[in-house]
């Protein structure tokens, strides 16, 4: 059995899936296990090519099952590596980590895109992958059409301001787009005032309402999505859809789509609140009328 870890939240999922790819087409006839967390199960059904998902969320100690060879998506070590070695004594795919005693590897680099980290590792032990491999498979749709404002982000320093997303709903909703709020259980009073200061129609908010297999469903049909630097933004990157996502201090150099795709529009000054609705606005004309992928 191949043993992948990558113990973190969608987003983090998403930028492996060119590794994950590479790891299925250079071991065909073995078993691929993926160490993730098992909330995020219907994304790995849309990535295919995943035997069984292990239940793992985080570094805590757990017992792994025995690899036939480990390959760390997770992280540069130390942690990380010492919970696969205690799987079992298996060959280990993985950065180089004097503190974890692994010494064969390539270098772990900060200033890299995560998606080309992981493929830049596994091409160290000669396992070939294409980075631009980001696609899932498209869910039938739940709806078509909507246009996605998710204001919210696990990290508070990744939330652009409730009173702007706000304002760009309310500008689509005048320029016809059907708006929806969407986010997690404890995003759903940050989405209720959106809605509310947009005075969108009621019904719009989805906060709480969506598993990720909803999710995904909404965005590969959708017709924008609007977000800050989160999980829903690689989402949209795997189908596509026409998106506009705001970082804080991250550039999108090392966690945005690829450069390459004008149907996303990062953007960036540094400091999210240097961005404004103007800007927000402007990206979103540029992305709609980008040529269709």
């Amino acid at each position: 059995m191949i043993l992948a870890m990558r113990a973190l939240g969608v987003g983090d999922l998403l930028t492996v899936v060119p590794a994950l790819r590479g790891l299925r087409a250079a071991f065909p006839d073995r078993p691929l296990a993926l160490a993730a967390p098992a909330w995020l199960g219907p994304l790995v059904d849309l990535i295919g090519g995943v035997d069984a998902l292990v239940p793992c969320d985080g570094l805590a100690p757990r017992r792994l099952p025995a690899p036939g060879v480990a390959v760390n998506l997770h992280g540069r070590g130390p942690q990380s590596h010492r919970l696969l070695h205690s799987a079992g004594q298996a060959p280990m795919m993985a950065f180089a980590c004097r503190e974890a005693g692994h010494h064969e590897g390539p270098v772990w680099t900060a200033d890299e895109h995560e998606v080309r980290r992981w493929c830049r590792m596994l091409s160290w032990y000669g396992i070939a992958t294409d980075p631009s491999d980001l696609a899932l498979r498209r869910p039938p749709p739940r709806s078509v059409g909507l246009t996605i404002v998710h204001p919210g982000a696990k990290a508070p320093e990744r939330r652009w301001p409730v009173a702007r997303f706000a304002a760009v709903a309310a500008a689509l909703r005048d320029r016809g787009h059907r708006v929806v709020v969407t986010g997690s259980p404890a995003d759903a009073p940050r989405a209720a005032d959106v809605a509310a200061l947009a005075s969108l129609p009621p019904g719009a908010v989805l906060a709480g309402e969506t598993d990720l297999g909803d999710l995904a469903a909404l965005v590969a049909h959708a017709r924008l999505v609007v977000s800050g630097d989160t999980g829903i933004a690689h989402l949209a990157t795997a189908y596509r859809t026409p998106s506009v996502t705001v970082f804080d201090k991250v550039s999108p150099a090392l966690w945005g789509p690829p450069p390459d795709r004008p149907e996303h529009r990062p953007l960036w000054r540094g400091r999210l609140l240097d961005v404004t609705v103007d800007d927000m606005l402007s990206a979103v004309d540029g992305v709609l009328c980008a040529p269709a992928s």
